[in-house]
């Protein structure tokens, strides 16, 4: 039996000297202080709507409930949701408000309560999910993450999430301190999902398609960066599994501050995204959805 009001005690808590994410940067969160993810202990949210855009059993018939949370704990170049993680647009919602957008959105028929960019929102988001667990919520809970996140943290969101949809961004450390400006992202990534398919398992829909519990798995094909990519998709293979559900995405564009880079400056080819594809089905990951490109 999860003890729900203990863990949100415990989320709390861990804001003192932060710790919510790995990066595990101490600052006092509750007492105002903003962390390196530029959030202190208000709930600042971009936008909440009904999201089509998913994947197929994310958005469904209906649509996914989206509700875009401000500011980020990586600092991605390229970025395409800039403005909001990085620059941090939005509007403070109390935990009361926050319960009223999903009952609306719920409201509006859509088959799940869609959190973007919710790490260093942890604790608020446990505690505004059980507040309207008694209002009468009963969607799934979807947590669209990074993939870089802290074990513990994670372990104190059982029970809550429902669905994990979370990126593998980069299969080496180089990489992602050049990109995102973190350290020890390949460990940290992975010990995250073997615990998120430990919690929740493989994908799960209803009888029309919709998500209802389970992994499903994100990566971004980098032009100049098919190595990468390579081995992202060798650790799901061999690690999480065959029967992982990916999404594997083509829609990189340049963005924020991708300009700086030489090899992200241009979009990506037909044939890098071609080469990912089939790589994708040398490993027998049969499961999930490639792109147009």
């Amino acid at each position: 039996m999860i003890d729900f009001e203990n863990n949100i005690k415990k989320l709390y808590s861990m804001m003192d000297k932060c710790s919510i994410c790995p990066r595990k940067c101490a600052a006092d969160r509750n007492s105002g202080q903003k962390g390196l993810c530029n959030t202190a202990d208000k709930i600042f949210i971009a936008s909440s709507n009904i999201h089509r855009g998913e994947e197929p059993p994310v958005s469904a018939d209906n649509g996914s409930g989206a509700i875009f949370f401000s500011n980020c704990v990586l600092n991605c170049v390229f970025c395409q949701n800039y403005p909001i993680s990085q620059l941090g647009n939005g509007k403070e919602v109390s935990v009361e408000g926050l319960v009223g957008i999903m009952l609306n959105l719920q409201s509006r028929a859509v088959h799940n309560i869609n959190f973007v960019t919710p790490t260093h929102y942890s604790a608020q988001i446990v505690k505004s999910v059980h507040a309207a667990r008694k209002k009468g919520l009963k969607l799934p809970i979807l947590y669209n993450c990074s993939g870089y996140e802290n074990i513990e943290t994670l372990k104190l969101l059982e029970g809550t999430v429902d669905i994990y949809l979370p990126d593998v961004k980069y299969s080496d450390d180089e990489t992602a301190f050049k990109y995102s400006g973190v350290k020890n992202y390949v460990e940290i990534n992975q010990t995250a999902l073997k615990e998120m398919k430990r919690q929740v398992g493989d994908l799960e829909v209803t009888a029309d398609g919709a998500a209802q519990k389970g992994v499903i798995v994100r990566h971004l094909v980098l032009p100049g960066n098919i190595e990468n990519t390579k081995k992202a998709l060798e650790f799901i293979a061999k690690e999480l599994s065959e029967s992982t559900f990916v999404s594997l995405m083509s829609q990189y564009h340049t963005a924020h501050k991708s300009n700086n880079f030489k090899e992200l400056s241009r979009s990506l080819t037909k044939e890098e995204y071609e080469e990912a594809v089939n790589y994708l089905e040398l490993l027998n990951l049969e499961n999930g959805w490639v792109q147009n490109l």
